[in-house]
């Protein structure tokens, strides 16, 4: 089974470049393209979470010299959230009609695909920077989709903030290599607690610039500027699929703080607890200002998602599997609520009804952690985990408040104060996915919550992964 691990990162490439060969000025064909592939994902990531821990080695070349690609049950989430909230946004987008405002909407999209499936998959931090790099093209080329010198300008800023993250990571990955010799995460994991005491030093920096790389990524505070601009602008479907960018970097985190640089080595010890826990409240404490302060829908939101950054990084920031489980609860609770609001925020933009009411009301009680929605069960997750700081429990009951009251001022603003226009049926359907979604996420949250605790098992002593890639060296 591991040959398929290849081709959540093949197919939507190969599929994006028939489209710009032969497809781009037949938008029926681009769109049944984009539609069949995105539900081969879908079917594919369904498969991939099922299947035990495993690597892939291009050309048979064995870690740490070839190209590994390692699925665990982390990457197997990823991508079946991704996959999920791909299908969905492109509802919304060929629904509305999003997609016709420029030729290359599809081919972008697979592109993006493309990138976070193979950021998700990559066993070697190197080419975790390249799928980062191409994530970054094609979010540019999304995020400019149908022009305007607004939207114009926050992808520039965009780009310019990403591109300072790509330095700090190139430099990170040289520090990283000239000292082990090595980038494949797998390796590292059994190399770093044989490092010399007088290297240590150059260790401890890498780590540190790769946590700026990724609170970049995960707009953690101060390093959030980008993203109230880059989300409140973008197109609406857009901005939805970005729900899940931001999580490429808690991924990231996530991954190097289990695997790479775990607390017990002794070259780190808890430096990325230490500098994540304050990030990430000040984090929360930004988006739920922000979320009060807004006056627009969009940016409104884009500050929502700040804020429920900050709870899902202050989770993470605990590194224990209890915590780790609540933080991947609340990472797809968080991912589909943001997709919604968006979603609904551009349908509002000139269709407001009851029913887009009715699906705004519940998809803000989902993103402000209220009942009895899976907001609010991710939200006991963590308080739980994290039951031993007040601190912690202050921030996140605070936070839900602040997001809740925004969000409803903004509501009654559109909804109630507006004149009522009704939207298409069809133009809805994503939209109902969305919420569909988080009634499943609460409905099954012991299932869930079992699964994911078992995930973060496995995140906390990561034998199977390094395991996988040994047996590609021995091989």
């Amino acid at each position: 089974m591991s040959q398929l691990l290849i081709l959540p990162v093949i197919l939507p490439a190969a599929l994006a470049g028939f489209i710009i060969l032969f497809a781009r000025n037949a938008l029926g064909v681009q769109r049944a393209i984009s539609g069949l592939g995105t539900l081969a994902l879908l079917a594919l990531a369904i498969i991939l979470i099922q299947a035990p821990t495993q690597a892939y080695f291009l050309g048979n070349w064995p870690a740490p010299f070839g190209i590994a690609l390692t699925l665990d049950g982390l990457s197997a989430l990823m991508l079946l959230l991704t996959a999920g909230l791909a299908l969905i946004v492109l509802i919304h987008s060929i629904a509305t009609g999003w997609d016709a405002q420029g030729r290359h909407f599809h081919a972008l999209f697979l592109f993006q695909l493309m990138g976070l499936n193979g950021a998700f998959l990559t066993g070697d931090a190197f080419n975790l920077f390249v799928f980062f790099e191409v994530l970054l093209i094609a979010s540019y080329g999304l995020m400019v989709h149908g022009g305007g010198q607004a939207r114009i300008r926050a992808g520039v800023q965009y780009v310019a903030f990403n591109l300072l993250g790509s330095t700090l990571f190139l430099f990170a990955l040289a520090t990283i290599y000239s000292t082990m010799g090595t980038l494949n995460m797998a390796d590292l994991a059994q190399k770093l607690p044989l490092l010399p005491a007088e290297d240590t030093a150059l260790i401890r920096v890498a780590a540190v610039l790769l946590m700026l790389v990724f609170a970049i990524k995960s707009a953690l505070v101060p390093l959030q500027f980008w993203l109230p601009g880059t989300y409140a602008n973008a197109p609406g479907p857009v901005a939805a699929l970005f729900a899940v960018m931001t999580k490429v970097g808690t991924y990231a985190l996530i991954r190097f703080g289990t695997l790479v640089f775990p607390g017990d080595l002794p070259a780190i010890g808890g430096l990325l607890a230490g500098l994540l826990y304050p990030a990430a409240i000040a984090t929360m404490a930004v988006g739920a200002i922000g979320t009060l302060a807004a006056n627009a829908l969009p940016r409104q939101i884009a500050f929502a998602a700040i804020g429920s950054m900050g709870t899902l990084l202050l989770a993470v920031s605990a590194f224990t599997p209890e915590a780790i489980s609540a933080a991947l609860y609340y990472l797809i609770h968080s991912t589909v609520a943001t997709a919604a609001l968006f979603l609904i925020a551009d349908l509002a933009r000139s269709r407001r009804d009851g029913l887009t009411a009715a699906l705004y009301m519940g998809a803000a009680i989902a993103m402000a952690g209220m009942p009895p929605l899976s907001g609010f069960v991710g939200k006991l997750l963590v308080l739980d985990a994290l039951r031993s700081d007040p601190l912690a429990w202050v921030m996140i009951l605070l936070s839900s408040l602040l997001t809740m009251i925004g969000l409803a001022r903004s509501g009654s603003d559109l909804f109630w104060k507006a004149p009522s226009t009704e939207a298409p049926a069809h133009s809805k359907a994503a939209i109902l996915l969305c919420l569909a979604a988080l009634v499943a996420l609460t409905l099954a949250a012991g299932p869930i919550t079992a699964w994911l605790g078992q995930t973060a098992a496995a995140l906390d002593a990561p034998t199977a992964y390094i395991a996988a890639n040994q047996l590609g060296a021995a091989e």
